[in-house]
């Protein structure tokens, strides 16, 4: 291998150490969410998304999610939850992961409304929903907190 391709490689790996540490740690599996939900004595904020397609969703992504300000402050607070309904074959799911949020939506969102987001206890018990909204991380986590 080249040194400039393993400068390259290493530089990928230093990333995803990286993204790990900082990004937003989302689970795909409800039990697993709850789980994590009981022994952190959290709440659990569902997303409801079409990754490659909604643009709402794409700019709640972009603008609160990813942020570095709303990690921080939900990393203790809440166990997110991904409910992605992409349309692009090329970002095509796992046909598990995809009836898995077939079944999310039907119980959490049967009005198909995207972006979605469900606050729920660990049980399951919903204790309110938002929806996109041109707002500063701080105030969305603060929305989603008083839910």
């Amino acid at each position: 291998m080249s040194f400039k391709k393993s400068q390259i490689l290493g530089l990928v790996a230093v990333l995803f150490m990286f993204n790990g540490l900082f990004g937003q740690d989302w689970q795909t599996d409800l039990e697993k969410a709850q789980k994590l939900a009981v022994e952190g004595h959290k709440n659990i904020v569902l997303v409801f998304q079409g990754s490659d397609w909604c643009a709402p969703c794409i700019k709640l992504d972009r603008e609160i999610w990813s942020t570095e300000e709303f990690q921080h402050l939900a990393k203790d607070k809440f166990v997110m939850l991904k409910a992605d309904f992409p349309r692009r074959q090329k970002n095509k799911l796992p046909s598990d992961q995809e009836e898995q949020n077939k079944e999310l939506a039907s119980r959490y969102n049967p009005k198909g409304y995207f972006p979605y987001v469900v606050v729920m206890e660990a049980s399951g018990k919903v204790l309110g929903d938002a929806g996109y909204e041109k707002t500063t991380p701080k105030e969305y986590f603060q929305k989603l907190s008083s839910l």
